[in-house]
């Protein structure tokens, strides 16, 4: 497991492809928050679907926040190892450190699908 302060757990190659793809979908047929401090909002207000996190942020701290405030709002999260691969899922050309999914769009039944083996995981 990487030695982040925000990495609750390990997530398998198989469901970081699933949430490259959930993020990938979502960007297309739904919406999608780009950015810590936009992320954070959408989770404070109980309206992000699954949040994202980049596990190669620098410094670690920029996330350090996420994992407790969604366990606190009841919203689901994983992580990717890239926050390059995470940007370019979500429609930008450049990193970024974390997404939420607000409305998943054609992919909800991948999302939902996708939220209980990460639940799983815990």
């Amino acid at each position: 497991m990487p030695d982040k302060v925000f990495v609750n757990y390990e997530v398998p190659d198989e469901l970081v492809d699933k949430t490259y793809e959930a993020v990938e979908t979502a960007r297309d047929t739904g919406e999608v928050r780009k950015g810590t401090n936009e992320v954070t909002k959408y989770v404070e207000r109980g309206e992000a679907v699954l949040t994202v996190m980049a596990e190669d942020v620098t410094p670690p701290e920029i996330l350090a926040h996420l994992p407790l405030l969604c366990e606190e709002k009841d919203v689901s999260y994983s992580y990717v190892p890239s926050q390059n691969e995470l940007g370019a899922a979500s429609g930008i050309d450049a990193p970024s450190a974390s997404v939420a999914i607000v409305d998943p769009g054609d992919g909800e039944q991948m999302i939902e699908d996708l939220k209980k083996k990460l639940e799983d995981l815990k």
